[in-house]
């Protein structure tokens, strides 16, 4: 199976629980077409990445000294829609033990509820389709491994807008993107270890409508109480085990990010021209309107962003303390990542791991 064909008939537990063809058919609309690239630039844009991403991968690893397991990374230049399929199949991989488990537990679903699930994931990722440049999917099946995507409508949107470099920037993007592949392809353990965390707090979500009652009082006594809610509202709204998990998943992503980010800024020193105007040319594109600021920080993008940031700081400090090699233990085993905490206070892990 490639990453765009998905089960959407109901012989799966998520296809029962979702409506996936409303989702996908929302999500075109949401999303648009975006920018009309000429068929000649299509084909100069799949050329540039299909060269590139190797080029890339091939930078990161003389700079980071990290060997990848596995494929070779290749890339995919797709439309909109494309990207909204692909992703509407992983998710419906991920939803699957979920999915399973209320069905077994709340077995009659009506369709109106499958419908407006489908329509709420359609609306998500067609937003989403219309900002993403490029994307590593960590849960991809194992023929796919390497498979990077690249949303061509806009990346061609920003090249234009800016009057951007296109083989700059689409190198420059391609080694952030190419980073998490090898992140991955270094530490086969680490995509198991992902996956454990989303399914164990997936499996912690509560289905019973009291359960979910108690929950938001509890939530409201505590931001009374002066509970720390920079995780965000829904931190206040998880259960105690919950909570772990979160800050673990927190902690990784900031990890790979800003570990993404590092690397992308370190690597383009040498070998890509004006990343400064690059820079500051995204970040005047993730303003966007007051609506569309509300709408991404209700989708935790402004979470994102911030993820960016912080762990580039950790992975920063922590190079300088330990050097690559000592820093590269991060990828040695599931007890070496940093903490939330730690991320915050790279030294405490620096002496913690790479002493």
């Amino acid at each position: 199976m490639d990453a765009t064909q998905v089960d959407w008939s109901m012989g799966s537990a998520a296809a029962r629980l979702a409506d996936w063809e409303t989702a996908l058919k929302l999500g075109r609309r949401v999303a648009g077409p975006g920018l009309s690239v000429p068929a000649v630039q299509r084909a100069r844009m799949r050329e540039d990445f299909g060269e590139l991403v190797p080029y890339a991968e091939t930078l990161i690893t003389d700079h980071t000294g990290m060997a990848v397991d596995g494929f070779r990374s290749r890339a995919w230049v797709m439309a909109r829609r494309e990207w909204i399929r692909a992703n509407l199949t992983g998710m419906q991989r991920l939803l699957e033990p979920l999915a399973e488990r209320v069905l077994s537990e709340k077995p009659g679903r009506a369709e109106i509820r499958r419908k407006a699930m489908g329509a709420q994931a359609g609306a998500l990722f067609g937003y989403v389709a219309r900002r993403v440049l490029g994307q590593y999917d960590v849960f991809l099946p194992p023929d796919d491994e390497g498979l990077l995507y690249f949303v061509g409508p806009n990346v061609a949107e920003v090249e234009q807008r800016f009057g951007l470099p296109q083989r700059d920037f689409r190198l420059w993007v391609a080694i952030h993107e190419v980073t998490h592949r090898v992140q991955f392809g270094a530490a086969p353990w680490l995509r198991g270890h992902l996956r454990g965390l989303v399914d164990s707090y997936l499996g912690g979500v509560s289905l019973d409508a009291k359960e979910l009652i108690q929950q938001m009082r509890r939530a409201v006594e505590e931001a009374r109480g002066g509970t720390d809610a920079r995780m965000g509202g829904i931190f206040l709204l998880l259960t105690p085990e919950q909570r772990e998990l979160f800050t673990k998943v927190q902690g990784l992503m900031s990890l790979l990010e800003g570990h993404a980010s590092y690397v992308m800024n370190e690597v383009s020193r040498d070998h890509v021209a004006d990343v400064d105007r690059m820079r500051r040319a995204l970040a005047v594109r993730r303003k966007g309107s007051g609506l569309e600021r509300n709408v991404q920080k209700a989708i935790g993008f402004e979470q994102k962003v911030q993820q960016y940031d912080r762990g580039e700081a950790f992975v920063r400090e922590a190079v300088s303390r330990a050097g690559m090699d000592g820093f590269n233990r991060v990828w040695l085993a599931p007890e070496h990542l940093p903490t939330l905490d730690e991320i915050g206070a790279p030294a405490a892990w620096v002496e913690r791991v790479a002493g």
